[in-house]
């Protein structure tokens, strides 16, 4: 076994259910993002500024992730961590609260699917393996 890049540890199947993935958040995130980025018609503020650089890094990572699914699979890993973080920090406590307000109960409808799907797309015993298991990269 050569360790990440090694396909031969995955099924067919699982390598296109993660392509599908890949492809989804590349295109229907990309769209949205590259359309904003391409288009944007008064400087953004700096949060905002950041959050259009990340989703556009994301996306054209994620296209590149259609052709490397083993590879690029941090990314899905990131891709389900940080919206699971942005649920938990943002969306549940005003939710609990009674306070949601628009512009956070708009995004759930899409930030909450990743935190659904990408698990469940995700091979977990491979991640396990090559990520929590795995030797350390050497230090020295």
């Amino acid at each position: 076994m050569t360790g990440v890049g090694d396909r031969g540890e995955l099924p067919l199947y699982r390598l296109y259910v993660m392509r599908a993935a890949y492809l989804l958040v590349g295109l229907l995130q990309g769209a949205k993002t590259w359309a904003a980025i391409l288009h944007h018609v008064r400087p953004w503020d700096f949060w905002h500024g950041v959050a259009m650089s990340f989703f556009g890094a994301l996306t054209l990572l994620c296209l590149l992730g259609v052709r490397y699914p083993v590879r690029m699979m941090p990314l899905l890993i990131f891709e389900f961590v940080w919206k699971a973080i942005w649920v938990l920090a943002a969306w549940l406590p005003s939710w609990l609260g009674h306070t949601l307000d628009p512009d956070i109960a708009d995004s759930f409808v899409g930030i909450f699917p990743g935190v659904v799907v990408v698990p469940l797309v995700l091979p977990w015993g491979y991640v396990w393996k090559h990520y929590v298991r795995a030797p350390a990269d050497r230090w020295r």
